[in-house]
């Protein structure tokens, strides 16, 4: 044997990553075998509909909730004992955070900056989630979106490598929830990483490098948002209902004979077209729907989206519990 032979471990190429990950309660299995790589420096997305087992992986992810099997590795480390040293290197945004009312916000901050060792300014926390005039507040005074803007400061005061953000849009106004993506993009513009489980499809469009669509607790999907929609063929979607009892006699036949029509979906009681030319699927529908004795009674287009890729994948939206 070579003397000085470098025997230190091979520097992790994920930030985070799970293999065959499992959790079940009784007979009802939350995360199903579920396997996962997000890299350094991304923002990751887990997209699915209430009860995926979205919430439950991250909570694993996180060392809240011990899985009945599987591997999962963070920031190259595993969960063991208190993992003091892991979280203080890790922010973390759940889906509801409660504070004490009588406190100030600006000591909520405080608090939760002691919990770490190195860490940003609380001044400079409540500038980053526009909070600054609230400093003096009582928790109990503020409003939904500015409890939610307080609860990703928190996760924030630590100037985490790895930030956890589940649904952490929810409740904001649009202007709140632009400000939100701003800091998770300069987040990414400093090398942190981000995993991030959203049901707002232009969020995850705009904010992830990469996405994994999770159903039943499994990835169904994974890729690029821009992948993703690329896998359904066809860049549009036109949606349309017909009269009582006429859609009975619609055959998926006759719409996927249609000029540009590149797949067929029912949707209660609607159909959805998805479609490569708008202006060659829509005169072609009309026609065949007078064909047929139908009158549309609703029709639009719009461009393809991942709420059509989980469509498409499930039959499902993704807002459905």
């Amino acid at each position: 044997m070579t003397t000085g032979e470098n025997t230190q471990a091979p520097a992790p190429t994920s930030a985070l990553s799970c293999k065959g990950l499992v959790k079940r309660y009784g007979d009802v299995a939350a995360v199903s075998g579920l396997d996962l790589a997000v890299r350094y420096g991304e923002c990751f997305g887990l997209l699915g509909p209430n009860g995926a087992g979205k919430t439950t992986a991250v909570e694993i992810f996180e060392g809240l909730r011990v899985p009945d099997a599987g591997e999962v590795e963070v920031l190259g480390g595993r969960w063991r004992g208190d993992g003091v040293a892991l979280r203080a290197r890790l922010g973390i945004q759940l889906q509801e955070t409660k504070f004490p009312d009588k406190l100030r916000v600006s000591e909520v901050v405080t608090l939760f900056r002691s919990f770490y060792p190195r860490g940003l300014a609380v001044e400079d926390v409540l500038s980053l989630v526009g909070l600054e005039e609230k400093a003096g507040a009582h928790v109990r005074t503020l409003s939904g979106g500015q409890k939610q803007r307080l609860s990703l400061g928190c996760a924030l005061v630590g100037d985490p490598e790895l930030l956890f953000l589940d649904e952490p849009t929810t409740g904001l106004d649009p202007q709140s929830r632009r400000q939100t993506w701003e800091i998770v993009e300069g987040l990414k513009t400093r090398g942190r990483t981000v995993l991030l489980t959203t049901h707002y499809m232009e969020e995850a469009a705009r904010l992830c490098d990469r996405v994994a669509v999770v159903d039943h607790g499994k990835v169904i999907a994974l890729g690029t948002p821009r992948e993703l929609i690329a896998s359904l063929g066809a860049e549009h979607v036109v949606e349309f209902a017909v009269g009582d009892g006429a859609s009975a006699t619609i055959e998926d036949s006759i719409l996927r004979a249609l000029p540009s029509v590149e797949d067929v979906a029912r949707d209660g009681g609607s159909w959805r077209l998805t479609v490569r030319e708008v202006h060659r699927a829509v005169p072609a529908l009309l026609t065949a729907l007078a064909e047929q004795g139908a009158e549309p009674t609703a029709l639009s287009t719009h461009h393809a989206t991942l709420e059509d890729v989980f469509m498409t994948l499930t039959g499902r939206r993704l807002r459905d519990g």
